[in-house]
């Protein structure tokens, strides 16, 4: 059974979506990471007994940088590895999108007239604002 071209386009902007969702939570986490590493070297300068205070569940709790440095440490590397796996993530989406697009002859309109705008707008993106046209 032939899918009807509303079913294509839907199926091509859930794609979409679902590229879009993984890039926003990849920009999260990068966001996160980068506090984690500011604070892991602000408190890698303190004296180990120090008190410092980190929030746990909406808690805030009292604890010394020697018992917080090591779990910091521990979530830094762990959302290292998870921006690895949502860059992997967003690679793959991307390719099955191109394969979509290739498989049932969608080009975005800015595609269909992009080589001469992308002339006069050397450098610009060419991603904002495109719009669906199946054939």
């Amino acid at each position: 059974m032939k899918k009807s071209q509303e079913e294509i386009v839907q199926g091509f902007n859930v794609m979409r979506n679902d590229q879009r969702q993984i890039a926003s939570k990849t920009n999260e986490l990068q966001q996160d990471l980068n506090e984690h590493n500011i604070v892991i070297e602000t408190l890698e300068g303190v004296d180990a007994d120090r008190k410092c205070f980190r929030m746990v569940g909406g808690v805030l709790v009292e604890r010394t940088v020697k018992e917080v440095l090591p779990a910091l440490v521990s979530n830094r590397d762990k959302m290292g590895k998870l921006i690895e796996s949502l860059d992997k993530q967003l690679k793959d989406k991307g390719e099955e999108i191109n394969g979509y697009m290739e498989k049932h002859n969608i080009q975005l309109r800015d595609q269909q007239t992009g080589a001469k705008k992308e002339d006069a707008a050397a450098g610009g993106d060419a991603k904002s604002g495109g719009v669906l046209v199946a054939n």
